[in-house]
């Protein structure tokens, strides 16, 4: 009998005075950046805490210092500004009332979201180091050293900060794998694992893709794990997990791609472990895509158990059961139990409240211990 591990996707709901400075800070607003740093240490420091307190295993800083998960980056990286074309997803097109309904109840986030003007170029490591060092010192203390930081993947961030500079899209693809490259040999070199957010293989396919035919999507997606391994190239798989999901958010998904059609791809990156959702209503099904795909040895699978979009609690025997039927098709030396997604993509923004984001933790622990009791 072995234990089913723990872990998240990465985000996590900051405080109200943390997530007004975050956008005033992406406003370039005159914040005082002494009282930002120490606001973002304090609150590792509690969100560790929680973590570790709750049970999860491997658990994360909760990004707490950036506005998204992508975005950030135009704050690092020389090249980027102005304002892109906010493109809604397919579903929601088909769905105007509702789409209307989300943008009148402040469900879209107002964030800056620029165009690749320039060319690349490192500006500012200073707020990754910060938050390496907060992130070790904070563990440390703690005695806990499962742990991960969250970074965009080239493919992310050309999806959603488009090339409006480089000749064509795969040459700004390449440029930002060089780029980013720093960034997650200077999280891994810490000892801390790299997890790279990669909703360009599943909800850029009905958002920025869209226009696309399938197999044009599908080819993008291949041109997007090749740049992400060169970027890893000096980097050991077992230390990077990658995060494919659909979409954060409430709504239809009725244009969402298949697991089954990117899953064989998404298995070309050369990482370890790799986070799916897998508990909402639209792709709770497709835990049946392994039981033809053979999953490599050295791959872990990491299961959504978890939804990230809804305020109901699990029981931990649902998480229980939805752990056991991935066992079912996946040996339990290659899984493990997580989240959908985060639960908070977005700084002040998302469905979850964040003592039921913390009670929902406390379900994905007990479920998984149910559920290695048994396996």
């Amino acid at each position: 009998m072995g234990k089913i591990k723990t872990t998240h996707v990465g985000s996590l709901p900051r405080s109200k005075d943390l997530s007004e400075l975050l956008f005033k800070k992406d406003k370039k607003e005159n914040i005082n950046l002494d009282l930002f740093d120490q606001i973002v240490k304090r609150d590792v420091k509690n969100i560790v805490k929680k973590q570790i307190d709750i049970g999860i295993d491997s658990i994360s800083d909760g990004e707490m210092s950036k506005i998204s998960y992508a975005t950030y980056v135009k704050d690092r990286i020389d090249g980027f500004s102005g304002e892109s074309e906010r493109k809604a997803p397919k579903d929601l097109d088909d769905y105007p009332s509702f789409k209307e309904r989300i943008a009148r109840t402040g469900g879209t986030p107002t964030y800056v979201r620029p165009c690749c003007t320039g060319d690349l170029k490192i500006k500012d490591t200073l707020q990754l180091t910060k938050d390496i060092n907060n992130f070790k010192e904070i563990l440390n203390q703690n005695n806990h050293s499962e742990a991960f930081l969250n970074a965009a993947s080239p493919g992310v961030i050309s999806s959603f900060l488009p090339n409006k500079y480089y000749k064509n899209d795969d040459e700004y693809l390449e440029k930002l794998s060089k780029i980013m490259q720093n960034e997650y040999e200077e999280i891994t070199s810490n000892g801390i694992q790299l997890q790279l957010d990669c909703p360009d293989l599943a909800l850029a396919r009905h958002m920025t893709f869209k226009n696309l035919t399938e197999d044009e999507f599908l080819k993008r997606a291949e041109k997007q794990i090749e740049c992400l391994n060169e970027s890893i190239k000096n980097i050991d798989s077992s230390q990077i997990r990658i995060h494919i999901c659909w979409g954060n958010y409430e709504g239809p998904h009725t244009h969402d791609i298949s697991l089954e059609k990117i899953m064989p791809i998404a298995l070309k990156a050369n990482v370890k472990y790799y986070l799916i959702e897998s508990s909402n209503p639209r792709h709770s099904h497709e835990w049946k895509v392994f039981e033809k795909l053979k999953i490599p040895s050295d791959k872990v699978i990491v299961p959504g158990v978890i939804d990230s979009t809804t305020n109901f609690v699990e029981h931990p025997e649902v998480v229980k059961d939805r752990i056991v039927q991935f066992s079912n098709v996946i040996d339990k030396e290659n899984l493990m139990a997580g989240t959908d997604c985060g639960f908070s993509t977005f700084a002040g923004f998302g469905n979850i409240d964040e003592n039921i984001a913390y009670k929902k933790l406390e379900s994905l622990v007990r479920g998984a211990e149910l559920a290695s009791k048994i396996l």
